[in-house]
């Protein structure tokens, strides 16, 4: 390739691009390949993005044309495009929407698209099978009952689907948004959370009424759904995490709309009150006895006329939640999450099945305008306790994870930092339960596990929000739409592997805003030579892309600073 000027960009023929951190227009690069590739790894100043099939649809699904994409890429690299690179892009790219599903005047469903594509396509048996014997030139009629599932096959062959077919209105609901809260405060919806409901309403656009929110913790996502129903007007079902977002859902839905009490339902484990608007969780939709029976409380779907289903959390989708949801494409879907990322790579079924990402807000652009706390990430780097390197040699792969993961020194590590933030309101976050146990133990603060009954839970979280517990350690029952809006600082000892999913939702639990300074920090404390900073590396590349730093810093070298700083400290005091 032959180089021009200094730009950050390299890009390369296999759709890889490198950025070099340490360029003074890394900023607005980053923010461009933001909208149509994924960050994939950051071995020190140079980070490696990818452009993949599903990141450049969902660009093109935002109104992104692939001459875009590579108008965006050539402004900033040093050398001339890879021609495969720009042919690939415009191959990928143009594929969104040459399929596209329409309903006939007398209500049949209708695959459109060239017929030389399409006669290709119905080779394959699992689309074949999908389709109904009757066909026209650059038409086919489609078995109503398979609209989502044909979807999900031929998005897997490389053809997404651009669904406007339209949806059923479901049974109308008399709810609005209030002009003052329940509690009697003002409210109103901040502006992009405005924008985020336009955009996925699509008002009189045919593909409008179905996609994925992507917003920070903090940003308001239980609130831009709420504006969803209030727009919609209609019965509605919201599928969510855990008890404890069932009763955060129906708070605010008391507090923000005109609905009544007796107009909300809530379906978990404790009652089954299916009413105009209802709200399950995902654990309750997926359980059974055993492996061979059917899921009884899928029936939920079914149970009203439901004309719009709100998948709150939607990177948890469970499986089966998302067989039922293939056979629920004419009903408007929402999905709400602070990061598309699947650890199971599922990402294309909530393309297909949930539709494409209609909004996706920087987190640093809320930072900016404080309607979420200004952050500071530290990873903090320590050896094995002293007696632990012995055993973690002569371990398995798995145990080794859990030995780094549950290194005993981590505690003084724990105790220094809480000690560095008097008064800041602490969650200490962590994977093991033993490792949480003793550290609760050590620093006299209860611990928050699945081991406790929702009621237990609600009340050491009410007691955390009043102030009367000031260090709460909790496991990874608290990733998920948990509202503790006071939490200022989060020290993380163990996590799954290298989720980047949970690093997001762990840093999401400091980031709704604070009076005063609207400060955050997220510690996350990692075994040196250890497995654990491989995967802390991976972890944090979600959080990077956002456009966050992690400060690297040596146990060792910040003890001897802290020291330094209490000794000064208390100088000043005397």
């Amino acid at each position: 390739m032959m180089k021009r000027q200094n730009r950050p960009l390299c890009v390369q023929a296999d759709l890889t691009v490198l950025l070099d951190d340490r360029h003074e227009q890394s900023d607005m690069a980053r923010e461009q390949l933001n909208r149509f590739a994924d960050l994939t790894k950051r071995p020190g100043h140079i980070h490696t993005y990818r452009m993949t099939p599903m990141s450049l649809w969902n660009a093109a699904a935002a109104g992104m044309k692939p001459e875009a994409v590579i108008e965006a890429l050539d402004a900033f690299s040093s050398y001339e495009l890879p021609l495969q690179a720009v042919s690939a892009i415009r191959k990928l790219g143009d594929r969104y929407g040459k399929l596209m599903l329409q309903h006939t005047s007398d209500g049949r469903l209708l695959l459109l698209g060239e017929e030389s594509l399409l006669a290709m396509l119905e080779e394959k048996p699992s689309v074949a099978s999908a389709l109904l014997p009757a066909q026209e030139e650059g038409r086919r009629l489609v078995k109503p009952e398979a609209r989502g599932v044909m979807k999900q096959e031929l998005i897997r062959l490389g053809y997404p689907v651009l669904d406007l077919a339209g949806y059923r209105h479901g049974e109308a609901l008399d709810v609005e948004l209030r002009a003052t809260t329940a509690a009697g405060r003002p409210f109103r919806l901040r502006d992009y959370q405005e924008r985020a409901v336009n955009l996925f309403y699509r008002e009189g656009q045919a593909d409008g009424g179905s996609g994925v929110l992507v917003l920070p913790c903090g940003a308001g996502k239980t609130i831009i759904g709420i504006a969803a129903l209030a727009r919609m007007r209609c019965d509605t079902l919201i599928l969510t995490s855990n008890v404890t977002s069932v009763n955060q859902w129906k708070a605010e839905l008391l507090d923000k709309t005109s609905l009544r009490e007796e107009q909300i339902g809530t379906y978990a484990a404790s009652a089954k009150q299916v009413r105009p608007v209802t709200i399950a969780t995902y654990q309750i939709l997926t359980s059974r006895r055993q492996k061979s029976d059917e899921y009884a409380h899928m029936r939920l779907f079914s149970e009203r006329n439901w004309g719009l289903i709100v998948y709150d959390e939607v990177h948890l989708l469970p499986a089966p939640v998302f067989r039922m949801t293939a056979d629920l494409q004419a009903t408007r879907r929402l999905g709400l999450t602070a990061t598309l990322v699947r650890e199971d790579g599922r990402e294309q079924d909530v393309f297909s099945l949930i539709g494409p990402k209609r909004f996706d807000l920087p987190w640093k652009t809320l930072e900016t305008r404080r309607w979420i706390a200004s952050l500071t990430c530290t990873e903090i780097r320590l050896p094995l306790a002293h007696g632990e390197a012995e055993a973690y040699v002569a371990a398995d792969e798995k145990a080794k994870i859990r030995i780094a993961g549950e290194n005993g020194d981590k505690a003084e590590v724990v105790r220094a930092l809480l000690e560095r933030h008097p008064g800041k309101p602490a969650l200490v976050i962590g994977q093991y339960l033993t490792q949480l146990h003793r550290l609760g133990d050590e620093l006299n603060a209860p611990v928050l596990t699945g081991e406790l009954s929702h009621e237990e839970r609600s009340v050491l979280y009410s007691r955390f929000k009043t102030g009367e517990i000031p260090v709460l350690v909790v496991s990874k029952v608290a990733n998920f739409a948990v509202d503790l809006p006071e939490a200022a600082v989060a020290i993380q000892v163990s996590g799954s592997y290298g989720s980047r999913q949970e690093e997001a939702q762990r840093i999401g639990r400091v980031l709704r805003p604070k009076a005063g300074d609207n400060e955050a920090w997220f510690y996350t404390v990692v075994t040196q030579g250890t497995k654990e900073t491989d995967y802390a590396g991976r972890r944090q590349l979600f959080l990077l892309e956002q456009g966050y730093r992690y400060e690297l810093a040596d146990w060792a070298e910040l003890r001897g600073k802290l020291l330094a700083e209490d000794a000064a400290n208390r100088g000043a005091a005397l």
